[in-house]
């Protein structure tokens, strides 16, 4: 008795390497491209310089870590400082308002309150950033 035996089968083709390329181009296309929105415009974001000197003169107001508000050293409240500032700059629209803000402070407490600042009629808001540790 003959027995027929079953034809040879060809090896797959390893799938590995297929999977190899995926995973490279998949990461080539996150490092290359660009993953946010583009404006419809041109934006040339700031760039930022250190050592220069702060402009002489102004109002102070700071920001505790825990949103806490102060004008020129004196703790105030958010609309104690406003009706001042107001003061301030219906006497001088040009006077000078810094921010010194704690590096804690909430972002969403800033820019309300330079937001208000601004509607008061100030034309120069600086906000006062410290350099961290290298």
């Amino acid at each position: 008795m003959k027995l027929a035996r079953r034809p040879r089968r060809d090896q797959p083709e390893p799938i590995i390497a297929l999977i190899d390329v995926v995973f490279f181009l998949l990461v080539f296309s996150m490092l290359a491209g660009r993953m946010d929105a583009t404006a419809p415009f041109l934006v040339d974001p700031a760039h930022s310089t250190s050592g220069a000197a702060l402009p002489g003169g102004g109002e102070t107001v700071a920001i505790g870590a825990d949103g806490a508000l102060a004008l020129n050293g004196a703790a105030t409240d958010s609309p104690a400082l406003l009706d001042a500032l107001a003061a301030i700059l219906a006497e001088r629209p040009d006077r000078l308002i810094r921010i010194n803000a704690h590096r804690d402070a909430e972002l969403r407490e800033m820019l309300p309150l330079v937001a208000r600042i601004e509607a008061l009629g100030a034309r120069d808001v600086v906000l006062v950033v410290t350099p961290g540790e290298p």
